[in-house]
């Protein structure tokens, strides 16, 4: 069956971008960014703090309570060489992240490796690290090199995710160009991060100080997390000329049955934190829809394909429907928690179920995340964003919020 995805050409979704708008580090306090506000054609600046007042009162947040591994690791052969590596995803990509990292003995990973070429198919490289006054001998090694999978392995039954605390760095962004400061493995982090498994931080919940969360609550506005463990695919830029041609990134969500219950009984507007908390809602109605359409479930577990949401379906299945297909599916199979992978890529023309409203960074030129935004407020992101750069606000990961209002 053919998908009716839209042409998009990426082009439309450039802009220029000043590098000194770029922010490198971190405000001193998380709610002292800028915040702004683009609701029925109107715009108008706050600040993050003033957010609880800006919010109806029976709208709901979700947001991805997923936790950044310290995922970059240096290592330096014997000979001399240096090597990057960067922790993509696991090998077993079918496991919760979080199995993974209790792995105790060894783990496999798919990542990024920098001066590759100088790190032969049959070579070792070795490395010792502390943990509590007890040195442990690490031993990275090829799983198998041409598809960048490296197996590391140690000489103590320690969790691989205590391993990593020791010898990994929080993995910036590439564009920040700059040292791993100490201050960012706590900035490049929410403080409500939980689930372990993220190579990138859901950065439009960086601005959530505590005092944030008390206003939401004076307010009676609600809250909810799921998990979604960003991928550093979130930061490639799309070289296709239609982006429909894009090839997605794939990304772990994890849904409780008490979150999608919680999501199901809420009678008013759905306001995602973060593009990451909007893709994953979406691909959980997806999974519903996938299980009332009867289609197989991989042994490797649901993923739910790029073109799939585009695929043509009369009439169209009700969230409702779709929600407690999901419940069914996971009483019927003892299942307290789904894990799940997507490559949604939401472009305009996609119907949105779970958006009347989202908290947003300002994203880079040319990327999918732009291209999502334009699926919530169309064409006006391009004077949103002028606005922003006359206005001075900082953009990308460490930069400023957006508050965007569904354009109806």
């Amino acid at each position: 069956m053919k998908s009716n995805m839209p042409n998009i050409f990426i082009q439309d979704y450039d802009y220029p971008l000043p590098e000194e708008k770029i922010a490198i580090f971190p405000l001193i306090n998380r709610d002292d960014s800028k915040l702004f506000v683009y609701e029925s054609g109107k715009t108008n600046h706050q600040i993050f703090k003033d957010l609880p007042a800006l919010l109806p009162e029976n709208g709901l947040l979700i947001f991805n309570n997923t936790k950044v591994i310290p995922a970059r690791i240096n290592l330096t052969k014997d000979s001399g060489p240096k090597i990057e590596v960067f922790l993509l995803k696991p090998f077993q990509g079918d496991l919760a992240t979080q199995s993974i990292l209790n792995q105790d003995t060894e783990s496999i990973w798919e990542c990024l490796v920098g001066n590759k070429k100088r790190w032969k198919a049959n070579e070792q490289i070795k490395r010792s690290i502390y943990i509590d006054a007890t040195e442990i001998f690490l031993t990275f090694h090829w799983h198998a090199r041409n598809e960048n999978l490296i197996k590391i392995t140690w000489d103590e039954p320690i969790p691989f995710a205590e391993i990593l605390d020791a010898v990994g760095q929080i993995p910036l962004p590439p564009y920040m160009d700059r040292e791993v400061g100490a201050e960012d493995k706590n900035r490049y982090q929410t403080i409500f991060s939980k689930e372990s498994g993220a190579v990138a931080a859901p950065t439009a919940s960086l601005h959530f100080s505590q005092e944030v969360f008390n206003g939401l609550e004076k307010r009676g506005i609600k809250t909810l997390y799921l998990t979604l463990h960003v991928g550093a695919g979130t930061f490639l830029p799309v070289k296709e000329e239609n982006v429909q041609n894009h090839p997605m990134h794939r990304e772990q969500l994890i849904f409780s049955k008490e979150f999608i219950r919680n999501l199901q009984d809420h009678e008013g507007p759905y306001i995602p934190v973060g593009t990451t908390s909007l893709r994953a809602l979406e691909s959980l109605y997806w999974a519903g829809v996938w299980l009332i359409e009867g289609l197989d479930i991989p042994e490797t577990g649901l993923n739910i394909p790029k073109e799939f949401p585009y695929l043509p379906r009369n009439p169209l299945i009700q969230t409702k429907d779709s929600l407690e297909k999901v419940l069914t599916f996971m009483q019927l199979n003892g299942i307290q928690e789904w894990v799940i992978s997507t490559e949604l890529l939401i472009m305009p023309e996609y119907q949105l179920r779970f958006c009347d409203a989202i908290i947003t960074n300002f994203h880079q030129p040319k990327s999918t995340l732009l291209v999502l935004v334009s699926a919530i407020i169309g064409d006006a992101w391009k004077q949103v964003y002028q606005e922003a750069i006359l206005e001075d606000y900082r953009f990308l990961s460490y930069g400023d919020a957006c508050l965007f209002f569904k354009v109806q």
